[in-house]
Parts: C-alpha cells; sequence; structure tokens
C-alpha cells in the first residue's frame, strides 16, 4: 500500500516558544487552526505524551471531527502527534512540527505521513498551508 506525505514550512515573526504553545492551547488552536472555507474551529486538548486531542472544524455545512494522540512534545522544538480524520479515511497518519529560530523568527515546517492518498496529500497542503498563514496573521497581529 503507498502512503502519501506532505510538507510545509513558513517563517513566521515570533519565537519557537510563543508558536510551540500556540499548538497545545485549545484556545490558540480555535483561533488558527481553520483552513479555507472553515468559519470555526472547536479545539480540546490534553498537552502531555500520551495525551489526545480533538478538534472540530465547522464549515456552512458540516461539522469535521479531527482527533489524536501527542506522541513526542519537546518545547520549544519538536511536536509529533497522531492526526485522524475524514480524508485520512479515520487511520492515524503522523504530524511533525519542528520550530526552527531563524533571525528574529521561526521556521515552522509540518510534517505529514500516512495519508491514504494523493486527494489527501493535496487537501492537508492546502489547509496546513492556510493553518500556517492564520497563525502567521494572529502572531501579528498580537504584536500590535
Amino acid at each position: 500500500m503507498n502512503e502519501f506525505s506532505v510538507t510545509v514550512q513558513r517563517e513566521i515573526a515570533a519565537s519557537p516558544e510563543e508558536l510551540f504553545d500556540a499548538w497545545l492551547d485549545a484556545r490558540s488552536l480555535g483561533s488558527w487552526l481553520r483552513p479555507s472555507g472553515i468559519r470555526q474551529t472547536r479545539a480540546e486538548t490534553d498537552p502531555r505524551e500520551g495525551g489526545t486531542f480533538r478538534i472540530v472544524m465547522a464549515d456552512d455545512e458540516s461539522s469535521i471531527l479531527h482527533s489524536g494522540t501527542y506522541r513526542e512534545i519537546d518545547r520549544p522544538r519538536r511536536l509529533v502527534f497522531t492526526w485522524s480524520s475524514p480524508a485520512t479515511r479515520f487511520r492515524d497518519s503522523v504530524v511533525t512540527v519542528t520550530f526552527r529560530p531563524s533571525s528574529g523568527a521561526t521556521v515552522v515546517e509540518i510534517h505529514q505521513v500516512g495519508l491514504p492518498d494523493e486527494e489527501a496529500r493535496t487537501s492537508h497542503h492546502a489547509g496546513w498551508s492556510d493553518c500556517l498563514r492564520a497563525l502567521d496573521r494572529i502572531r501579528t497581529r498580537d504584536e500590535d
């Protein structure tokens, strides 16, 4: 069976610690983990290795459940968790987020493996890219 993967990255003008924490805080996740077309995100997190999360993204027609388990929490360098959703056919994919300091900013890279097909890879590439843009906007706005 083929497995598909996706990698996206963005440099954001914030510290690795601030960006890392934004991935674990349920209120923060709800404010920026919104791919295009999603009008509301609700998140519940238990941010410890072995802890779980539930994220519900709502568009105008439906609510989409995403869930997973935190495998590695290495603040502020690396976060690894499983990710299951309708787009992964409810199979666990694995997401690794790394935070690399870069002259007054941080390069955030998302690498996801275990996607079921090209359609899932394409949709996750677009979704993660949208989310990083939103995280960048939120962090920039917080500094103003």
